[in-house]
C-alpha cells in the first residue's frame, strides 16, 4: 500500500464508521429509492433493507434484500435529501458493496480492477483517434494548454471515456472560449477518477489513481473543476474528494459542467443568436443534482427552440448506470425512443457521451434526430463540430469504417488488428438494443 492511498483509507474506515454509529436504520432512503421496484426486490420492509445494510458494513454479511439494494444501486440519488441524521446514502451503499466485494481475494480484485482499465484505456484511445487528427485531439490534453503566469479559471474534466465523442468536448471549449473563460483540459485514462479500481474492490489502487489527478488539478491553481462525466462527478464529490487526504478539503470546487453554463446564461444568453426552430425532447437521469435542470435551462434559452417534457421516470444517473438492472435499462431506453415519437419531436437531446453512444445508434429507426444539447447550444451560437461518432455507429461495418478512418489510423500510428477488434467488440458491439426494429426490442 502506497502512502498516497494510506490517508484515504484511513478516512473511509472512519466514514463508515460514523455511518454505523448515526444511521438508526429507520428506512427513509430505502422507501424513496426507485431501485427495487424495477429490480423486482422485495424492499417492503425498508427498515430491515437499511438494517441489513448496517449488518453488511459490520460484517460483509447481510440479509438478500439488503445485497441486492447495494449491488443494484443505479445511483438515482433520490435519497441524498431524505436522512435526517446526515448520511449520505448513495455513498453508504459504496461502502456496503466495498464490504461485500471482500469475500473475494485481494488478487482477484486487483486483476477485475486492471482488467476493466486496459479494457476503458483501449477503446478510449483508438475510437478517439479514429475521429479527429493529432492536433484536434491535442486540444483535449492537459499539453494543449501549458501553465501559465496565472491559474486558469477553470479545469475543464472531461473524465475517461468523453474522448470517445470527442465533438462533445470541442464544443465545450469553444463556449468556454466565447465566455472569455481560461481553462486547462483534464482527462482520459491517465487523470481517471479511480471508479473502475473501487467497482471490484481494488479501494488502495483506486485512492492511489483519485490522488494522482486531483494532485495534477491542485497543480494549475484552478479555483474549480468542471465535471462533464457524472460518475467522476459521485466518484470525487462523495467518495473520493471529502476528507480523502491528508490536510482535509480539497484547494477547489467541483460542479457539472451544464450547472456552470446554466450559472452563466446571462452572458451566454447574448452570445446564442441563431434560431433553431426544433421542437426538442431530452433523455435525461436525476442521479447528479440540478444538472437536468441546468440542461433545460440552457435549452428554452435558445431562440426558437420548443422544448417537450417526456415525463420518463426518474432513474438512474446516466444510460450505464441502468446495467445493473438490465432488462429495466433496455425497456427505459425503447420507452424514451416511443415516447419522443408519439410527442412529435424533431429532435431528441442526451445529456451524456454514454447516452451519446446508445442512442446515436438508433436515428435510422425514428422520424427525428438525436444529439447531444450542447450541438443545439453550438447551432444557436453558430458553432459546429461535426459527429463522426454517430457516422462510424450508423455505418455498421468494420471494414467501412476502417477505410473511411485510413488517413486517422496512419497518422496516429494504431495497430490496424487492434482497431478493428476495438471497433467490433466497443463500437458496434455495445449496443443496448438492436438497432434494427428498435421500436419492438425482442421482436
Amino acid at each position: 500500500m502506497s502512502e498516497a492511498s494510506q490517508p484515504f483509507l484511513e478516512t473511509l474506515e472512519h466514514r463508515v464508521g460514523s455511518i454505523i454509529d448515526a444511521c438508526t436504520a429507520c428506512g427513509a432512503c430505502v422507501a424513496v429509492c426507485p431501485t427495487p421496484a424495477i429490480s423486482g426486490n422485495d424492499a417492503s420492509d425498508t427498515e430491515a433493507v437499511a438494517g441489513g445494510i448496517l449488518e453488511i458494513l459490520r460484517t460483509g454479511e447481510g440479509p438478500e434484500n439488503a445485497r441486492r439494494w447495494a449491488a443494484e444501486c443505479c445511483g438515482s440519488g433520490h435519497c441524498l435529501t431524505v436522512c435526517e441524521h446526515g448520511i449520505d446514502p448513495r455513498f453508504m451503499l459504496v461502502m456496503a458493496r466495498r464490504a461485500l466485494s471482500r469475500a473475494r481475494s485481494e488478487t482477484e480484485r486487483r486483476d477485475a480492477g486492471k482488467a476493466a482499465f486496459k479494457s476503458m484505456s483501449r477503446a478510449a484511445r483508438v475510437i478517439s483517434r479514429l475521429q479527429l487528427p493529432p492536433d484536434l485531439m491535442e486540444r483535449l490534453s492537459p499539453s494543449s494548454h501549458p501553465a501559465g503566469a496565472q491559474p486558469p479559471d477553470v479545469i475543464f474534466y472531461t473524465g475517461c471515456n468523453m474522448p470517445k465523442t470527442p465533438h462533445i468536448g470541442l464544443l465545450c471549449l469553444d463556449v468556454l472560449d466565447k465566455l472569455g473563460a481560461s481553462y486547462e483540459v483534464y482527462g482520459g485514462p491517465s487523470n481517471c477518477c479511480g471508479i473502475l479500481q473501487l467497482r471490484p474492490g481494488d479501494t488502495a489502487n483506486a485512492g492511489r489513481q483519485a490522488d494522482k489527478t486531483i494532485e495534477r488539478f491542485t497543480r494549475t491553481g484552478a479555483a474549480e473543476v468542471l465535471s462533464w462525466c457524472p460518475t467522476c462527478q459521485m466518484q470525487f464529490g462523495e467518495t473520493i474528494l471529502p476528507e480523502c487526504r491528508e490536510g482535509g478539503a480539497m484547494p477547489f470546487g467541483m460542479r457539472m459542467f451544464p450547472v456552470y453554463l446554466a450559472g452563466r446564461l446571462d452572458a451566454l444568453k447574448p452570445l446564442m443568436t441563431k434560431r433553431v426552430e426544433k421542437r426538442v425532447a431530452l433523455h435525461e437521469y436525476p442521479g447528479s443534482p440540478g444538472v437536468t435542470e441546468s440542461v433545460i435551462a440552457l435549452l428554452k434559452a435558445i431562440p426558437g427552440l420548443e422544448f417537450v417534457d417526456l415525463e420518463m421516470p426518474k432513474v438512474g444517473y446516466q444510460i450505464t448506470s441502468l446495467a445493473v438492472v438490465p432488462d429495466f435499462q433496455k425497456a427505459h431506453v425503447a420507452n424514451t425512443l416511443r415516447a419522443a415519437e408519439a410527442a412529435g419531436v424533431t429532435t431528441l437531446a442526451g445529456v451524456y457521451h454514454a447516452d451519446h453512444r446508445e442512442l446515436a445508434g438508433h436515428e435510422p429507426e425514428w422520424p427525428f434526430e438525436i444529439v447531444n444539447y450542447m450541438e443545439l447550444i453550438g447551432e444557436s451560437m453558430g458553432l459546429e463540430r461535426p459527429d463522426l461518432f454517430k457516422q462510424m455507429k450508423l455505418m455498421g461495418d468494420a471494414d467501412a469504417i476502417m477505410a473511411k478512418c485510413a488517413a486517422q489510423i496512419d497518422s496516429h500510428g494504431l495497430d490496424p488488428e487492434e482497431v478493428r477488434d476495438v471497433i467490433i467488440n466497443d463500437l458496434l458491439g455495445e449496443q443496448i438494443l438492436p438497432t434494427q426494429r428498435s421500436r419492438h426490442p425482442g421482436a
